[in-house]
């Protein structure tokens, strides 16, 4: 591949409670906003920054991606040892932002663009009471899903790994340039009181991991069965799917280049 090591990629986590999700948006707190303003104070100038991926309003992030690079260039000039950068832009973000590692990356590498695939991870809080430490960390759910009802969840998920149009499982009104992704694995398990749906593919959807997720609850109602999964992404209509769970028990797990 062409291009020289002058970009730099950085390993971020981040809680989304406070903000409007990842990208800049007039008038509303956003990730990117923070990255930018804590990349100037370090570097001193601006920044172009661009994330591996959209997050909406309340979704967190333990695995997310960026490009640091001159506004206007494909390179960031600087004397800053690479293993002080993560540190130091810390210093100058918020404190449920951070920056986990830093590396340098090829001019023409895409922290969007040359993904391989994305994972992310859903949390479920299944108890009568809610978890005060999980608030806006999780959908609290509180009627019982007995292990029955988790393994139609679990069987329900498989139906959807494949190649597919995912049209039923996208937010009404998305214009995208197809809806056709290739989910590659996906997994329901619990851990004490927290199920977990896990899904990895090479692109999503808007709300798409939303949607399943909304679907898999119908599915552990008894709404919608295992069976029903092919045939509500044949028809390729929104209606025919579950709800859109809540953004807080979202979160942006794992990004793969």
């Amino acid at each position: 591949m062409g291009g020289i090591l002058s970009k730099l990629l950085i390993d971020i986590s981040f809680v989304g409670t406070a903000y409007c999700g990842y990208q800049v948006q007039p008038s509303s707190p956003t990730v990117q906003q923070e990255l930018n303003n804590a990349a100037k104070k370090l570097f001193g100038f601006d920044c172009d920054i661009v994330g591996c991926s959209r997050t909406d309003s309340g979704v967190h992030a333990n695995h997310f991606c960026a490009t640091v690079s001159q506004k206007g260039m494909e390179s960031l000039p600087t004397s800053i040892p690479l293993e002080k950068i993560p540190s130091a832009l810390c210093f100058y973000l918020p404190e449920d932002i951070s920056v986990m590692s830093a590396t340098w990356v090829r001019d023409d590498f895409h922290a969007r663009y040359d993904v391989k695939y994305k994972e992310y991870l859903y949390c479920i809080w299944n108890a009568k009471q809610r978890d005060p430490f999980l608030h806006g960390r999780a959908w609290h759910y509180p009627k019982h899903i007995d292990d029955n009802a988790l393994e139609q969840m679990r069987l329900a998920a498989k139906k959807l790994e494949g190649t597919h149009d995912f049209s039923s499982y996208m937010a009404a009104n998305s214009s995208v340039a197809t809806t056709v992704r290739t989910v590659y694995k996906t997994d329901v398990y619990r851990e004490g009181n927290a199920i977990y749906f896990k899904v990895s593919a090479d692109g999503f959807l808007y709300n798409m991991v939303r949607i399943f997720t909304g679907t898999l609850i119908s599915v552990a109602e008894g709404k919608i069965s295992v069976d029903d999964i092919d045939k509500i992404t044949e028809v390729k209509d929104r209606s025919k799917a579950g709800i859109t769970a809540p953004p807080q028990g979202l979160y942006l797990n794992k990004v793969v280049y």
